[in-house]
């Protein structure tokens, strides 16, 4: 119980430093002792009221054209990964998980070496859209959709389509009884840690430089990655 609650605790502190990670942070860490089986649904239900916040937040800049087609790509890649994530091998999705979180580290530290928008391709964001459906099914993680979408739209349009997906997922995962009531009473107990990063995260964002954040974020993901992939080999 005291790994869960260190790795709620830190990948909290970084939602709150940076807004996004968390999932990323959180399963690295777990992974390490845990299946994906029990790590997905509890991050999917910590990170829950943060999406409807942030969607209620922002609910001004919503553009149904933008987050309802958003939304069914990536639901129609949450089925099969949540099926996957109920069937497949635990080592062989570690394994895929780690050079995951390496790609998405890649990304970020290239992202800030080119900022700026990109030019919206239709036929990428689908499958971009697919392809994060079915890694958030397997995973939770929809940072390989927020690292693209965060380009060409704004964040109120993101958290719809995670808040969506959420939604979704969570009668997904009780319908494959992945969420069980086990799973949401541990659930609870972690609620407060998760509360209490948040809060320390950022309040210490704004008194710390964005760039160095995301650098220090960008090593603990890369790291973390290389090492699953090695201790699941």
């Amino acid at each position: 119980m005291g790994l869960w609650i260190f790795a709620t605790f830190t990948s909290y502190i970084i939602k709150g430093l940076c807004g996004f990670a968390n999932t990323m942070i959180f399963t690295a860490m777990l992974s390490f002792g845990s299946v994906n089986a029990n790590i997905s649904p509890v991050d999917l239900l910590l990170g829950y009221p943060a999406n409807a916040i942030l969607t209620w937040k922002n609910r001004k800049s919503l553009d149904p054209k933008v987050f309802i087609p958003l939304s069914a790509m990536v639901l129609a890649g949450s089925i099969p990964g949540s099926f996957l994530l109920k069937n497949v091998d635990a080592s062989a999705i570690k394994v895929v998980f780690g050079v995951m979180i390496i790609l998405l580290g890649s990304e970020m530290y290239l992202r800030e070496r080119h900022p700026g928008k990109m030019k919206n391709s239709k036929i990428v964001l689908a499958v971009i859209g697919v392809i994060a459906g079915v890694l958030c099914g397997l995973f939770g993680v929809g940072a390989l959709l927020a690292a693209y979408v965060s380009r060409v739209t704004d964040k109120a349009n993101i958290s719809m389509v995670f808040l969506v997906e959420s939604t979704f997922r969570i009668g997904l995962y009780i319908a494959l009884k992945i969420l069980t009531m086990e799973i949401f009473c541990h659930t609870l107990m972690l609620f407060p840690f998760s509360l209490l990063g948040l809060w320390i995260g950022m309040k210490c964002s704004s008194k710390m430089d964005d760039r160095i954040i995301k650098r220090l974020i960008v090593i603990l993901l890369i790291v973390s990655g290389i090492s699953l992939i090695v201790t699941n080999l």
